[in-house]
């Protein structure tokens, strides 16, 4: 029975990409103009259909009641860390002598989905003084400007932590 079910137009996953996209697109757009979320409907919805049709990943997202919560907290916790980052960097350029000890170090993550992993690379890349430069399964290497520590287990907390439970609990 189930074989002679016809597939879906729309690839599984993509509600709620197109919601996420189409979000982002009315913020960046700044206005509720008729004609602007028209538009963003129509391009945020075959880009959600592009990537979902090319990839199961957005397949893995929890959105529960508290898969809800952890991304409006990690949304949260990204606003108050790029803050924090930014007057970080502030001192270090305004300072008369800039005390800095760039490096690279490596942190272990315990998210296990691909979107997860690339959530959390491209969060501590969009802090100021962290790059991710590689992913190689569990491990990220990232340039750090100020490197702190190189314990792995330090780092980890330093530059993942903030935003790991969270992330956690939305892509596993």
């Amino acid at each position: 029975m189930d074989q002679d079910r016809r597939k879906s137009v729309a690839p599984q996953g993509m509600l709620s990409l197109w919601l996420v996209l189409f979000v982002v697109w009315m913020v960046a757009n700044s206005t509720l103009a008729v004609e602007v979320a028209l538009v963003g409907a129509v391009i945020t919805l075959a880009l959600a259909y592009v990537f979902t049709a090319s990839s199961d990943a957005w397949c893995r997202i929890r959105w529960t009641p508290a898969g809800f919560y952890h991304f409006l907290a990690y949304s949260g916790t990204f606003l108050v860390e790029l803050v924090k980052a930014n007057i970080t960097m502030m001192r270090i350029v305004y300072a008369p002598r800039i005390d800095i000890h760039p490096g690279i170090v490596r942190i272990r993550t315990k998210l296990k989905s691909p979107i997860g992993r690339l959530a959390l690379a491209n969060t501590i890349a969009l802090t100021p003084g962290s790059l991710v430069l590689d992913i190689k399964g569990e491990t990220l290497y990232i340039h750090w400007l100020d490197v702190q520590t190189t314990d792995l287990d330090k780092a980890t907390e330093a530059l993942a932590g903030p935003f790991e439970t969270h992330l956690e609990k939305v892509f596993g």
